[in-house]
């Protein structure tokens, strides 16, 4: 096996530890294999119909243990959230519909968790943005330190009070996730998006508590994950996911070394969550030199807790590549996936492109149906699938 398919060696064929169940105190799951998060569009004025409910129900039929949506927007005014087909954790019909599709996976027999989402000043630059009646808008953006848009116009910092009132959306999402029936909830704090910008040096250019060094720039995610915990209590399973790398940047870090890493993750850790999902575009690759051990396998090694790995499972291309292709061609295979999970370095697989070209990925390998595995190809996005 290349490098490229997967680093180090395993047992050929074996892939029993990926169907072992987890025991953990507040989401066991039947197995280790989790359906990544993966936007989608298809939920016109944020509202989740029956088509999503089916969507979510095959992955749940086809063998995943763990389901994590897509983004869902909070209910914060400078969330991309209007005239949207992304979806909405807030507003009645939004929530009675993602009530239907909580319904529909723990029918299947898998565990679902509501991805919360917000994204800052990814959409800031260049959108024309339509209100609910069909007008052009100008919707406020967040921003740690303020920026330039094009055109000059200058957007200011976000205030304390700003910042309290994102905190509290993402208290109230949690909240509403937990009355709908969700499993638990993932806080997106990775690939540039609004927590993420925080944690960014580049971006975070503030002075006061929420910037200056490390424990600065994640007090914004203490802040959150201390807001929902206080609304949804110790039981209920919080998921942070975060990255290296941003989407206007692919070499970005946040740490260069190990010893950097757990200056910014110990204060997150500290303040509670029950999972890190650590992406990267290439699961296989190290994180620091030295080590073979992947930014899972730090996060596990330095926090103790239960930590996803994601990052081209099953595939040979990363998610960028593609989509600038048209797909990934080929898939690859599992031995070097198995025996890092094995040697104990990440708890769960988050599986992403492969199981959306392939709902019943998760039982293919589990039956050792692995000549029937394909590659994914971006035209499945203009399904519902």
């Amino acid at each position: 096996m290349s490098a490229v398919e997967g680093g180090i060696s395993g047992s050929p064929g074996s892939t029993e530890i990926l169907f072992t169940p987890l025991e953990h105190s507040t989401l066991p799951l039947k197995n280790r294999i989790v359906m990544a998060p993966m936007t989608r569009w298809f939920s016109p004025d944020g509202i989740p119909g029956p088509d999503v409910a089916a969507y979510y129900r095959r992955r749940a039929e086809g063998g995943a243990g763990l389901i994590i949506t897509e983004g869902t927007f909070i209910d914060h005014p400078a969330t991309l959230n209007y005239a949207s087909s992304i979806p909405r954790l807030f507003g009645d019909q939004a929530l009675a519909g993602w009530r239907h599709v909580v319904g529909e996976v723990h029918a299947a027999g898998a565990r679902i968790m509501a991805q919360l989402w917000h994204t800052g000043l990814v959409y800031a630059f260049g959108q024309e943005q339509l209100g609910p009646t069909g007008q052009v808008i100008d919707p406020p953006h967040a921003s740690p330190s303020g920026f330039v848009e094009p055109g000059h116009k200058v957007t200011g910092p976000m205030t304390d009070n700003d910042i309290a009132d994102v905190i509290a959306s993402y208290a109230r999402a949690a909240a509403a996730a937990r009355q709908v029936g969700f499993d638990g909830v993932e806080i997106h704090a990775a690939h540039g998006y609004l927590i993420d910008q925080f944690f960014w040096e580049a971006l975070n250019k503030r002075t006061d508590r929420y910037g200056v060094d490390v424990t600065g720039r994640t007090r914004l995610m203490v802040d959150i994950l201390t807001a929902m915990r206080a609304e949804v209590g110790a039981d209920f399973p919080i998921c942070i996911r975060y990255s290296q790398w941003k989407q206007q940047d692919y070499t970005a870090r946040l740490a260069d070394t190990p010893q950097e890493l757990e200056r910014f993750l110990e204060p997150i850790a500290d303040a509670g969550p029950d999972f890190f999902h650590c992406s990267q575009r290439r699961f296989w690759e190290s994180e620091f030199s030295g080590s073979d051990r992947n930014l899972a396998g730090w996060t596990r090694k330095i926090t103790g807790l239960p930590v996803i790995t994601v990052g081209s499972v099953g595939l040979r291309e990363d998610f960028m590549h593609s989509f600038s292709e048209g797909g990934a061609t080929q898939p690859a295979g599992l031995e070097g996936l198995v025996a890092r999970l094995e040697r104990g370095d990440f708890d769960l697989v988050a599986v992403g492109r492969a199981l959306l070209g392939d709902a019943n990925w998760p039982n293919r390998v589990r039956s050792g149906d692995t000549d029937r595995l394909r590659g994914f190809d971006t035209s499945v996005l203009e399904t519902l699938n």
